[in-house]
């Protein structure tokens, strides 16, 4: 019998509270009962039904320099809700041989998708990764990336190249964690636009996958 079984899987800790091991694997557990759940697609295009998901997150810090500091510096920020609006070239079929798309549903309700194409520089770019906010903190995005690990691997291609703003912490942990590692950042990319978005810094991710993802616990 698998040991991850439904029905193979119990956890009776000893009086008082969990040891940080038991803690982790009930966590490990629990996001692989979930994944069980979930159904993964790879599409010609994204559904319609993304255009009605909530992929909005809050913004209650920002990273600051130096960038590549491990663990991330970061200050706090003026509080708000920030939404990225999806590209409409996403909805249009795509050739599955420069460019693909996967997304995550369970019970029909779209989770979350990842758009990747084959950059100009021989690497894989992520143009869009989301996860609905309902569906986040359960593994959804990291099992995207393995998908997007997959088709740069088949692809004959080295690496994965994506890029973020210093308002989105949570994704920079993410990559972080999943083996990703800062190649840069412009200072000037969003500066003249709105105020909103002006002073956020564009921070630019890289993983080798012919390396093997060291992910960071």
């Amino acid at each position: 019998m698998d040991w991850l079984s439904r029905d193979n899987v119990s956890f009776q800790p000893g009086c008082g509270r969990l040891t940080k091991y038991e803690a982790c694997l009930i966590a490990v557990v629990a996001r692989i009962r979930y994944a069980w759940a979930m159904e993964f697609y790879h599409v010609p295009a994204l559904p319609t039904s993304a255009k009605h998901a909530d992929f909005s997150f809050e913004i209650a810090s920002v990273v600051v320099a130096p960038f590549d500091a491990t663990p991330l510096r970061t200050a706090p920020a003026l509080s708000r809700w920030k939404c990225y609006d999806i590209d409409d070239e996403l909805f249009q079929p795509c050739d599955n041989v420069d460019s693909a798309r996967f997304v995550a549903a369970q019970s029909g309700q779209l989770a979350g998708y990842i758009a990747l194409s084959r950059d100009w520089n021989g690497c894989a770019q992520i143009n869009d990764i989301a996860v609905a906010r309902s569906f986040r903190r359960r593994g959804v995005a990291t099992a995207l990336m393995d998908k997007a690990v997959d088709w740069t691997l088949k692809s004959d291609l080295r690496t994965i190249r994506l890029e973020t703003q210093s308002t989105n912490v949570t994704a920079c942990r993410f990559y972080l964690r999943d083996g990703f590692v800062l190649g840069g950042y412009d200072r000037f990319l969003y500066s003249n636009l709105g105020p909103d978005i002006s002073q956020e810094v564009a921070l630019f991710w890289y993983l080798n996958v012919r390396y093997g993802r060291k992910r960071a616990d």
